[in-house]
């Protein structure tokens, strides 16, 4: 999981079950981190603490079935970010699919009809 600005990724959070660095950031799932869950537990780490975990763009690596990477992402984060995101997640030797994701969930406030969530 990750959280940029649109011209820099602020942060990385790398999921391994036996090596949980934010327990309480787990999804439902148990196999990945939830954005807000996690943003409870880092926003001190940030200078935003007052922004809502939604007001960035941010994104996931996700390994397919078929060992296939693929990054959803904000389409607000550019390339010098996705190559950050490839090098911080190993992924410099498999090129991963990059699904740019228009959903409200990946909205942040540089998007149209952006919500600030509570």
């Amino acid at each position: 999981m990750f959280i940029g600005n649109g011209e820099h990724v602020l942060s990385i959070y790398t999921f391994n079950p036996d090596n949980l660095s934010y327990p309480e950031g787990v999804a439902k799932s148990g196999d990945t981190y939830n954005h807000k869950k996690l943003w409870q537990s880092i926003k001190s780490e940030h200078r935003y603490e007052n922004n809502p975990y939604n007001y960035f763009p941010r994104g996931r690596v996700d390994i397919n079935s078929k060992r296939q990477p693929i990054i959803y992402i904000n389409p607000n984060i550019h390339e010098p970010i996705i190559t950050q995101i490839k090098l911080s997640f190993g992924l410099m030797e498999t090129e991963p699919v990059i699904r740019y994701d228009h959903s409200e969930h990946y909205k942040c406030y540089l998007d149209d009809g952006w919500k600030a969530d509570k």
